[in-house]
């Protein structure tokens, strides 16, 4: 007669670990090797209420001061900061001022988001003579200001890169150049891994979805910069992978730099809030004009409102 035997579980050990069944891995995240970064905070969840009328809006002026949102208010930021914003701010940005510029931003994130809430940013590198590597600068100043990292998404755009023939020293050692075909979307959380579903709201990801969007490499096309009207929009795809695994239904998804509104019409698509800021009036109209085309075709126009917003 057989008996059944309750399964161990298994831990980390000096060979790593083949399963992940009940895994306890306090030995490795107690190592020396986590020693000086952001560690999880035992923190009570607040989630403050956000005034109606400042809900499905898109602001006209910086995100580095959010005074219309409360602390504690938002449960996710999606965002692709814009690389000519000195040009918009009427100044040119040494690299430096630039990312001061962005830790600005990224502190006012902080201070909105829940406990627990989440940070995605996409970014593409840029030049190569040297190469600067943004998402290595903007981990740093991440994790300067508290944000704990979750990982980080290859954005794999291969299907859509148009030929390139920047190859340096053609089929020579010489000076051999690398061609990007991808960017990454960086993951944090504020204060802790888990969030609270409170409010007892429902998920909206399938099966599927979670199997493939859970992956640290995805692969789609870019979007059109002319057929959307704005020089780096990110495509749909994008926003809308990430507000599915990382929201609740109804809940509130703010893009700090929201250009063409990719982040907004995601939202509703996901049937969720959005809340934007832009600095640059012709793109504020360009993303309304978007996201009250496409709230048209989904049929929910009552969820949003369109009248003229205050700059």
């Amino acid at each position: 007669m057989k008996t059944n035997r309750r399964q161990r579980g298994t831990k980390t050990s000096s060979f790593g670990s083949p399963g992940r069944i009940s895994h306890d891995s306090t030995i490795f995240y107690t190592s020396k090797l986590y020693e000086g970064l952001p560690k999880e905070k035992k923190v009570k969840y607040i989630e403050s209420h956000i005034p109606h009328q400042f809900l499905d809006r898109i602001f006209c002026k910086s995100s580095e001061k959010m005074g219309e949102l409360p602390d504690n208010s938002i449960h996710l930021m999606v965002t692709s900061p814009p690389y000519n914003v000195g040009k918009e701010y009427d100044e040119e940005f040494t690299l430096e001022e630039y990312l001061q510029f962005l830790k600005r931003v990224w502190k006012e994130i902080y201070r909105v988001l829940v406990p627990g809430g989440r940070v995605c940013i996409n970014i593409a590198n840029l030049g190569r003579k040297p190469y600067i590597p943004l998402h290595a600068f903007i981990i740093r100043d991440m994790l300067e200001l508290g944000f704990l990292m979750r990982g980080e998404i290859i954005w794999n755009k291969a299907s859509s890169s148009s030929p390139s023939t920047a190859w340096g020293s053609w089929l020579s050692a010489s000076n051999p150049i690398l061609r990007d075909i991808h960017e990454y979307i960086l993951v944090f959380s504020k204060g802790t891994f888990s969030r609270k579903n409170s409010n007892k709201r429902k998920n909206t990801i399938s099966k599927e979805e979670f199997l493939e969007f859970t992956k640290s490499i995805w692969t789609f096309p870019a979007e059109s910069a002319r057929k959307i009207g704005h020089p780096a929009p990110f495509p749909l795809e994008l926003p809308y992978r990430l507000i599915q695994l990382y929201t609740f239904k109804d809940e509130i998804v703010l893009d700090p730099f929201i250009g063409s509104g990719q982040v907004a019409i995601a939202a509703i698509k996901t049937k969720r809030h959005y809340i934007g800021y832009e600095i640059e009036e012709e793109y504020v109209k360009l993303a309304e004009k978007r996201i009250k085309e496409f709230s048209v075709k989904f049929n929910s126009p009552k969820l949003f409102d369109f009248k003229s917003k205050e700059k």
